[in-house]
């Protein structure tokens, strides 16, 4: 059985020790503030990674757009069976309700209607069902690994349309018969999953429907089957996947010349914060202004990831390296939004009531499990955020009073309620202290790891597909060449301004 209950393991998304070697080595180059123009104008990564070039843009042909597409979705397609274990191919289910689904069960009803006029007809008439037959034997033969020669010459001789037609000539064809050979071969060929759908087969009387039947099972057989199959290939793409990526992007970028305009975007902001942070530094009274600071392209990197973790997916694009992950950064950013805002509550809670509820640890586990709850709609358009802080806030008064109450202990005032639930209610408020303050902590906590040398060994692993940087270090190294030398150009003009 190709396919018969076999589990495979699969571990995490791990860079293996040569990709995160040329990642270090492509920013290696950058981390050097003595660095010369040579080695800021060479091009040791991808050719067409340029955030500026002086030629004029060139004409991108439909062909050109359309092998880019087709670069794109198979990245992606391989990108996700590698990354995400849960991946697998689904039937393609049209609601019964809507007018192709309408149609395709009409279409259907009347195929198998004129097959079973047919099988009743005097005398029967066997075209039909033995074109049927013959798919199926193709379908079961499909199934077999190559060293299934036994079951594949009986499936041939059970099965051979010629002897079916020659019985059918002679009105001694066993339609029944040849439907309980196929369900039997279907047994052995299943996934356990459909053992009960082989079970049902059997118990079916009817041919036609048993035909009908057979169909649909084995439809759901193939998709097992494929699904076998990305189960199989996924080690090997986890393995294959940074060089498969890459080289799938490079040849994009030389079919779309400007495919990384966003992330040269993204990029650049940062370049732009981090050089703001470092004027500040320098105009500090008391700061050393002896040496002027070079920025780091690691710490540039970093800053650019952190901006996800902020980054508005209704207004702004996603950077053309990040787009395979996507769905990925976005549901990382919603559920840290509501530990954010689980964070604030909590903050509020402790610094209003926290003195009284002191020594019930139970008691914050629980309100944290209802904020969380009542939290899960967030990121949804008909969501309103205040109703919703507001209830959490009239739950948090509930819960506290209640426990109180089992103490002993009298319950909060209605002062304390209203401040509580108002406070809660603020959080949304541009600007507030308290989110400010688990905001910054957040942003410092994270930029500190990503400063780590070794951060996989100290931190839980990264989810699966998240190691972008592997994969797309060459051409954030050559897009902060170029900005970097910019740069550097741009503080030799202004030093020789000054000095005149």
């Amino acid at each position: 059985m190709p396919f018969n209950g076999e589990k495979h393991c699969v571990g995490e998304d791990q860079p293996s020790d040569s990709d995160s070697s040329r990642f270090s080595e492509s920013m290696a180059s950058l981390s050097d503030c003595e660095c010369s123009r040579q080695s800021f104008t060479s091009d040791s990564s991808s050719k067409s990674s340029s955030p500026a070039s002086t030629s004029p843009p060139r004409v991108v042909t439909f062909d050109e757009v359309m092998a880019a597409t087709r670069n794109l979705s198979n990245m992606t397609l391989a990108h996700e069976i590698a990354v995400n274990e849960n991946f697998q191919l689904k039937q393609d289910a049209l609601p019964e309700s809507s007018l192709a689904g309408r149609v395709r069960h009409i279409v259907h009803q009347a195929f198998w209607d004129v097959l079973e006029s047919e099988l009743n007809a005097e005398p029967p008439e066997y075209e039909h069902a033995i074109k049927l037959f013959e798919e199926i034997r193709e379908i079961l033969l499909s199934f077999l690994t190559p060293g299934g020669n036994r079951l594949r010459n009986q499936i041939c001789e059970v099965l051979d349309t010629d002897l079916i037609r020659q019985q059918a000539e002679h009105s001694t064809v066993d339609i029944q018969g040849l439907s309980n050979y196929v369900i039997s071969t279907m047994g052995k060929l299943c996934a356990p999953v459909r053992d009960d759908d082989i079970r049902e087969l059997k118990a079916t009387g009817n041919v036609v429907e048993v035909l009908r039947q057979i169909f649909h099972v084995l439809d759901l057989m193939k998709m097992d089957m494929v699904n076998f199959t990305i189960r199989s290939l996924r080690p090997y793409l986890q393995r294959q996947l940074v060089d498969y990526e890459r080289t799938k992007f490079q040849e994009i970028l030389e079919e779309t010349p400007n495919a990384l305009d966003q992330t040269t975007e993204w990029i650049k902001e940062s370049v732009n914060e981090e050089l703001l942070s470092l004027s500040e530094t320098t105009l500090t009274p008391g700061a050393e202004n002896s040496s002027k600071p070079c920025l780091s392209p690691t710490l540039v990197l970093n800053n650019s990831y952190l901006k996800l973790l902020q980054w508005d997916y209704q207004k702004k694009q996603l950077p053309e390296t990040l787009m395979t992950d996507g769905t990925r950064l976005q549901e990382l950013t919603e559920k840290l939004n509501q530990l954010k805002i689980i964070a604030c509550l909590s903050v509020i809670t402790n610094n209003m009531v926290g003195a009284i509820t002191e020594g019930l640890p139970e008691l914050a586990v629980r309100l944290k499990r209802i904020s969380a709850v009542l939290l899960e709609g967030l990121n949804k358009e008909t969501c309103n955020l205040k109703e919703v802080l507001n209830s959490i806030g009239v739950q948090t008064c509930v819960e506290v009073n209640k426990t109180l109450m089992e103490k002993g202990l009298p319950a909060l005032n209605a002062e304390v309620q209203a401040n509580l639930i108002g406070q809660f209610s603020n959080i949304e408020e541009e600007d507030n202290p308290i989110w400010s303050l688990i905001e910054k902590r957040i942003q410092l906590y994270m930029k500190s790891l990503l400063c780590l040398p070794s951060p996989q060994k100290c931190m839980p692993p990264v989810p699966g597909g998240l190691t972008n940087k592997q994969v797309y270090g060459p051409f954030y190294a050559n897009i902060l060449r170029k900005l970097l030398f910019g740069v550097e150009a741009l503080r030799k003009a202004e030093a020789s301004s000054s000095t005149n």
